[in-house]
């Protein structure tokens, strides 16, 4: 099994805390039980503790144990600087802990409904090699990286958003009330319609009809289509008309490969061994189509292949990425590749982000605008013609 060379420091007792107890060379480490009583966050009478919450943490964690004080002082002075209580109660019950005898990345496995699978593998990685400080600063660094990325996404995402639901909410007011008034008026004329405006005083009074069973029919349908995602067929065709989508596709693509680079950069520079970083990668990326792709790469290098070679097998994967990462592995330097893919796929978002914006800004205004005006002008058409309607009576 291909691993990493791990590094020859010892761990530090400070940063590690008092009475620290490992388990013996080779033998897994028992998973402790999760934590029990108030200090356990997430619960439906908790406030939630935000990955920007968890962010800072790991930030100010690093930053205390790389100025010298030990897990434990630091761990005191965070729980009782932090403002959210549901992460308070979660570090204070950390310090106790360690205070007992426990290391901290044990302490961190009873929380795991807060700490992922990630971050605990990481912590443990600093411990054994007596880097947790540094580790914790890049821990920190790769949280912010997918927080920024996360902001930059909901921003531009935020605004098409909103012009979508205003237009659904103006088209069904419009339909439900305002249209229902015009039939009464235009019924009044004893003549028939135009095609337009008879079409939507149908639809208007179906949608006052059988708006509940409409609501309803699509309520299962979303709760249908939701259960079908779950299985792991349905995730696996639902990711992959994410990625080929047209137009947010492209997005969504970058996305997961931007978060896969980032994770395996991390995971990598920490020293965890390749097929376990490959295992872990697969489970944090986003999407089931690349975690499959991750899950058989880690079997074929197991049986001796390249990461590039192994990864090349699957489409997922742009050649670009590849390319990128054959370079890493040929020169020796895969730690700094790995990098830079990350910071490239960073990039690759952003651009895309930047040209989505500005090529659904004008559609979703022309859209809008043509939506509204329709409905206008299909209300009017009658009157546009009442002179003829008169003279016919």
């Amino acid at each position: 099994m291909p691993t990493l060379p791990g590094k020859a420091r010892q761990p530090a007792a400070g940063q590690l805390g008092l009475h620290r107890r490992e388990a013996a060379p080779g033998r897994p480490r028992p998973a402790p039980p999760p934590a029990e009583g108030p200090g356990e966050a997430g619960g439906w009478w908790s406030p939630r503790v935000r990955p920007v919450d968890l962010m800072v943490f790991t930030r100010q964690l690093a930053t205390m144990l790389d100025s010298g004080m030990g897990v434990v002082p630091s761990l005191v002075a965070l729980g009782e600087q932090h403002s959210n209580p549901a992460l308070q109660a979660v570090i204070r019950d950390l310090c106790r802990r360690v205070e007992g005898g426990e290391s901290l990345s044990q302490s961190l496995q009873r929380h795991s409904h807060l700490f992922s699978r990630l971050y605990i593998r990481m912590v443990e990685a600093g411990e054994r090699g007596g880097l947790l400080a540094e580790i914790l600063a890049r821990l920190a660094a790769y949280l912010e990286s997918t927080v920024r990325l996360r902001r930059r996404i909901k921003a531009a995402m935020a605004y098409p958003v909103a012009v979508t639901v205003a237009a659904v909410l103006v088209t069904a007011f419009l339909l439900a009330f305002v249209v229902p008034v015009f039939q009464e008026i235009y019924a009044q004329f004893g003549t028939h319609l135009p095609r337009p405006t008879q079409w939507l005083i149908d639809t208007g009074l179906a949608l006052r009809r059988d708006g509940p069973m409409l609501a309803v029919l699509a309520a299962a349908a979303a709760y249908g289509i939701a259960a079908m995602i779950r299985t792991p067929s349905g995730r696996l065709a639902w990711d992959q008309l994410k990625i080929r989508v047209p137009i947010l596709g492209p997005l969504t693509h970058k996305v997961a490969l931007a978060r896969f680079a980032r994770t395996f950069a991390s995971l990598f520079r920490s020293g965890v061994p390749i097929l376990e970083v490959l295992a872990m990668v697969a489970g944090t990326c986003g999407n089931a189509v690349m975690e499959q792709a991750a899950l058989q790469a880690a079997r074929d290098i197991e049986r001796g292949d390249g990461i590039a070679g192994a990864l090349a097998r699957h489409a997922v994967f742009p050649g670009m990425f590849i390319r990128m990462l054959a370079a890493g592995e040929q020169t020796g330097r895969l730690e700094l590749m790995l990098d830079r893919i990350a910071d490239f796929w960073d990039e690759e978002v952003e651009a895309t982000l930047g040209g989505l914006m500005s090529v659904l800004e004008p559609i979703l205004i022309l859209g809008l605008g043509l939506l509204i005006g329709g409905l206008v002008i299909a209300m009017f058409l009658p009157i546009l013609s009442l002179n003829d309607i008169i003279l016919r009576r």
